[in-house]
């Protein structure tokens, strides 16, 4: 009779300690929810989404451009003053799209032409040069004299972005072309009888009151 006893009791002992060894064996690939393993997986997760959240430039996504009444302290020609239909293609223009082509100048001053759109589809470098070769040909730029060469403004100003211009002219002063491009919008401008130096501080106050 003791011996069936003692063999029982080692038939259950082996089997409780199986149970033990399996339990050990499938915790480790699952850890608990409020184990060491899980708070750094979590952890883990948490800066790839804020990275993927994060906009570094999302105040220049929003902005768009505006129809001033002044920019840079030159005032909107209107009446006679204003441009008539469309002087330059500013390209395709969607829904959700807004155009700002308009003559700022000085009483008695030479009109400034601004063409500048918002909400570009493509890269709004691409729009810029696309502005670019509308501004030229609407100065009637002679290309037998060349390709005239965009040099960076050192000072984008507070909009930041990329601002560029060129002397479409012979002499150091002359005709002046200006554009910008960020984010979302486009702008270019001309400038008559000035020269780079001038044009490009002027057309950085000017895009201030432009863009918004």
């Amino acid at each position: 009779m003791k011996r069936p006893i003692a063999l029982t009791a080692a038939v259950l002992g082996l089997v409780l300690l199986s149970g033990c060894r399996t339990d050990d064996v499938e915790g480790v690939p699952v850890a608990p929810s409020g184990s060491a393993s899980g708070a750094e997986s979590t952890a883990s997760a948490e800066p790839a989404e804020e990275t993927e959240g994060t906009d570094p430039t999302a105040d220049a996504a929003g902005r768009r451009v505006v129809d001033a009444a002044t920019a840079g302290g030159l005032s909107k020609r209107t009446g006679h003053g204003a441009p008539i239909d469309v002087v330059i293609d500013p390209g395709e223009m969607r829904d959700g799209m807004n155009l700002v082509m308009n003559n700022y100048a000085l009483a008695g001053g030479d009109p400034v032409l601004v063409v500048a759109v918002d909400n570009v589809p493509e890269g709004t470098t691409e729009r810029r040069e696309h502005l670019w070769r509308g501004m030229l040909e609407h100065i009637k730029w002679d290309y037998d004299l060349g390709q005239p060469e965009a040099q960076p403004v050192e000072d984008a100003g507070p909009l930041g972005g990329s601002v560029e211009c060129m002397l479409a002219s012979l002499a150091e002063d002359g005709d002046v072309v200006c554009g910008w491009a960020d984010d979302t919008t486009a702008g270019v401008a001309h400038f008559p009888n000035s020269t780079l130096s001038e044009a490009a501080e002027l057309f950085v106050a000017m895009r201030a009151d432009l863009e918004k």
